[in-house]
């Protein structure tokens, strides 16, 4: 693509945005609440919000990510502020990338959205230290989250800064900005009594110093039932319905609707269905509340060495409606979408109704209804005012559908399901009736492979579209660097890396006797590295080799990751005995201790280290065990590939690299390096990291973040019931398999050719078979019966209140592809009494042969097609019978498109 095309791309892409540099978003207004509801600009609001937290994407998606929530049906965005990267130095501050957070906030007020900013600054958010600069432990006499005055002053200093500068570039509401509501703390409840009184204080001088810095607008504390009057308390779960603030004066806030689950290597992915998060939902908005918040979103990617609370994954794609590469994740996107419709259709009624009544209607069913006079501004009509009235119908049954009386009609209640009624009488929406499509996701091999020379045949890998063209340099396991240092003992990890590094190496040199060698030998025994207690992972090297027995670990706190490799331990503080063997004379034991994501959760956060903790001992000596906490060990901090930037393209040359062979893998504290061209299209790009073993991957610099090929138990995975409490174990996927292989790389890190990919390899893997991938959903799938409900957008609220149309009440089948992507062909379509699932569709005794024919007419060459479930368009092919049509359709990339997006 010649140049001015490409600056031509990307103007048409920033153009929307560019007036928000210096415009008002809105008129400026005021934001209030009262005991029922948020009040802007003079009017209660429901409020549906989409959680996204802009580190975890780049500038680039944040556009898109933005549109698809409010297409979604969300009113506002909800961010965490992440004081470790805006303030990675004491004193210096960084608002840019990934962390630009004025664009972020600007970016939503050019969509029309609003903002609720959570500063915390404590975020949890499963990010590295909850948010906290690792700085901030080692100010003197601090104590985190309690009435501690150094710990105070840095808190207030940062929150300050951000207010102040929200407030600098006119992003409160009041100034014409997109932001309605602020957080000061986060989930302080869970921790508060630890602390006692000191604890109860640090609340109420939080809420008042929040208050204090005049931001405008209402603050919110979650999780917190000593909120003061002037904080709203705000639920966090995955049930918030029953939530009640502790005053009457405050409205019902739900700030985390956890929609799905993180992640931990070794585990199995969890899965919340979206048939029991709409009827929490629904039941949440049925009960009284009025702003809820979808935790996540949008979940995004930890990269770097961003993920927190030891051991979790770099994917934070937390089974949510956007997944982590920003494609939607359907149905749950779709179902959703349609709920926020229906519930938007009840909001008249619901801001203008103060209390619901409630009605009975059997012994696990019942009715929450909404009545309320409203102007006919309010409704855009011209029959003046009018009375309002909405209903939400629930069954709370976990097993039987019911059907119940209802203002004298007869509804039909699905278990474990609400029905909306937004004129108390036309159900629009049911939790458990999804008619939305199930997009299936795939991963391609779409490779252009960049070689500097001819590629020997035996280098090339069996896997398709895998990088066949490496160099390699190993990671010296000696000491290199010029900061290293001697000192007797052992040193608090974090104390020494201030977490710049993963790693932390301890070199000692360890004399053996003849009378030692004689002793073991003579008692067929070998001496042992015994450690109390270590965290995360231990690698043990003598004499620059890996020692060859692996260890077990065991752990009674948070996690145990299954792992054994040879001279390794693995857990979150665990004890440790490694055999190791030893050589007559003096041998070089090297201690290599890792974090994988440092503690993001709990109390004392500044008492949290990592390395060693307890007794250390060489043991089985003839003269007895040597006190390792007694000798001198010689220190350095990270690795020389990080220090010299290997995997930077200004700065990859500082390595010596050499061509790789297949004969020199696997192999063990290895950097390898290669390079790849962009493939075409707009698809998101992953790395296939499917053959490595442990290690981190970069990309043109970009650290896309650790990983981890370690598998899932092949048990624990089952079919999933939606009906019933919903938990974190109770539907789990891909047991048996590596928890993650795919890795994102946002398309704006590529360039057109020669991208350089660096990966670092701790345990031995085949970067041969590395491959870069393309994630598209290719395959599309819907089942819509007569018994489903038309979609909630296709309803006006004045049709609700007038003569409602029979085609109003048609269901309808919407098939739509992403991106580039068109349908371009129907493998399956049967209208009548299909059977199966998505992929695995087939025929039933009812069938109507025109099937096939009427939907590829509709659809076939289209991004996006409506199709009407009725006789009316099929014919009737069993009179008395319920149809259904149900539908696979396939998506692939359209061919008129450009080379390379931007």
């Amino acid at each position: 693509m010649h140049a001015r095309a490409k600056l031509l791309l990307l103007l048409c892409f920033i153009s929307p945005y560019l007036s928000f540099i210096t415009a008002n978003f809105f008129k400026p207004f005021n934001v209030t609440y009262d005991h029922r509801a948020l009040i802007i600009d003079g009017r209660r609001r429901m409020l549906i919000s989409a959680g996204i937290h802009y580190p975890r994407a780049t500038p680039e998606m944040w556009p898109d990510l933005i549109a698809k929530s409010k297409e979604g049906g969300a009113d506002v965005i909800q961010t965490y502020v992440f004081w470790n990267g805006h303030e990675p130095v004491k004193g210096q501050y960084y608002f840019e990338g990934r962390y630009d957070l004025v664009k972020f906030v600007k970016l939503v007020g050019a969509s029309g959205l609003y903002l609720h900013l959570r500063i915390g600054p404590y975020v949890c958010a499963e990010w590295n230290f909850g948010g906290f600069p690792v700085w901030l432990r080692d100010v003197p006499g601090i104590v985190f989250r309690t009435d501690n005055a150094p710990f105070k002053e840095e808190m207030q200093r940062f929150v300050k800064k951000i207010v102040d500068l929200m407030r600098e570039e006119m992003l409160f509401s009041w100034q014409g900005g997109p932001i309605i509501m602020l957080q000061i703390e986060n989930e302080y409840g869970n921790i508060e009594g630890t602390f006692g009184q000191s604890g109860k204080e640090y609340v109420k001088w939080a809420a008042r110093m929040a208050v204090g810095l005049g931001a405008g607008v209402p603050w919110v504390m979650c999780k917190q039932t000593d909120a003061p009057e002037y904080i709203i308390d705000a639920c966090n779960g995955y049930y918030c319905d029953g939530f009640r603030p502790n005053s009457p004066n405050k409205p019902i806030f739900w700030t985390e609707n956890w929609d799905g689950w993180y992640t931990s290597w070794g585990a199995k992915l969890p899965h919340r269905p979206v048939e029991d998060l709409a009827f929490a939902v629904a039941r949440f908005f049925q009960r009284g509340g009025s702003f809820q918040n979808y935790y996540m979103f949008f979940g995004g990617t930890n990269f770097g060495r961003t993920s927190g609370a030891p051991f979790l994954i770099t994917s934070y794609d937390y089974d949510a409606p956007i997944d982590e590469y920003g494609l939607l994740s359907e149905p749950k996107w779709g179902h959703l979408k349609d709920l926020h419709a229906a519930i938007k259709l009840c909001e008249p009624a619901l801001v203008g109704a103060d209390s619901p009544q409630y009605i009975k209607l059997g012994s696990m069913q019942e009715a929450h209804i909404y009545r309320a006079t409203v102007d006919a501004e309010s409704l855009n009509s011209s029959n003046g005012s009018q009375t309002l009235c909405s209903a939400f119908l629930a069954n709370i049954d976990e097993h039987k559908t019911v059907t119940v009386r209802f203002l004298g009609q007869t509804y039909s209640l699905p278990p474990w399901s609400v029905s909306i009624l937004p004129d108390c009488r036309n159900t629009v929406f049911n939790t458990a009736k999804v008619a939305i499509q199930t997009s299936i996701k795939v991963a391609e091999s779409a490779l252009t492979l960049v070689s500097d020379g001819f590629v020997p045949k035996q280098f090339v890998a069996q896997n398709e579209g895998a990088l066949s063209s490496w160099t390699t340099v190993k990671e010296p396991i000696t000491v290199w660097s010029e900061n290293n240092f001697t000192a007797k003992g052992i040193l608090e990890h974090l104390n020494v890396t201030k977490d710049h590094s993963d790693y932390l190496w301890h070199f000692a040199r360890i004399y053996v006797s003849d009378e030692d060698i004689a002793f073991w030998e003579e008692n067929k025994a070998s001496p042992e590295v015994r450690i109390d207690s270590i965290r995360d992972v231990l690698r043990v090297f003598v004499n620059g080799q890996l020692s060859d027995n692996a260890i077990l670990a065991s752990v009674t706190f948070l996690l145990f990751v299954p792992f054994g490799s040879q001279g390794s331990a693995i857990g979150t503080w665990v004890k440790v005995v490694q055999p190791i063997q030893l050589q007559k004379g003096y041998n070089d034991l090297v201690l290599v201790s890792q974090t994988v994501g440092l503690q993001n959760y709990g109390a004392h956060l500044e008492r949290d280290g990592a390395g060693f903790r307890g007794q250390m001992k060489l043991t089985g000596f003839k003269n007895g065990d040597l006190n390792l906490l007694d000798i001198l060990w010689t220190y350095q901090v990270g690795l020389k590939g990080e220090f010299l930037k290997i995997y930077a393209p200004e700065d990859t040359n500082k390595a010596e690299w050499v061509d790789l062979s297949l004969d020199a893998i696997p192999s063990t504290f290895t950097w390898y390096k290669t390079y790849f061209d962009v493939p075409a299209g707009d698809d998101p790009v992953a790395l296939d990291l499917g053959s490595m073993g442990k290690g981190q991957a970069w990309v043109n610099g970009h650290h896309i973040g650790r990983y981890w090929t370690i598998a899932a138990a092949e048990e624990g995975c089952k079919s999933c019931d939606y009906r019933g409490a919903y938990h974190s174990d109770k539907c789990t996927t891909n047991c048996g398999n590596p928890t993650q292989i795919w890795y994102h790389v946002p398309r704006s890190w590529l360039q057109v050719s020669n991208n350089l990919l660096v990966v670092f390899e701790e345990t031995g893997g085949n970067p041969f078979e590395i491959s870069v991938k393309l994630r598209s959903t290719r395959v599309i799938c819907a089942q819509v019966s007569e018994s489903h409900y038309p979609p909630p957008h296709k309803w006006l609220r004045q049709e609700l209140y007038g003569n409602v149309s029979s085609d109003n009440l048609t269901p309808e089948m919407n098939l739509r592809c992403e991106g580039e992507h068109i349908i371009t062909s129907i493998e399956f379509a049967s209208y009548g009494t299909p059977q199966g699932s998505c992929q695995k569709f087939s025929r039933g005794s009812c069938h109507a042969p025109n099937s096939l024919s009427l939907v590829s007419k509709a659809c076939q060459g289209r991004k996006e097609c409506n199709i009407k479930v009725s006789n009316a368009v099929f014919g009737d092919p069993c009179r008395g019978i319920m149809k259904t049509l149900a539908v696979e359709a396939k998506c692939t990339r359209s061919s008129n498109t450009g080379s390379f997006q931007y």
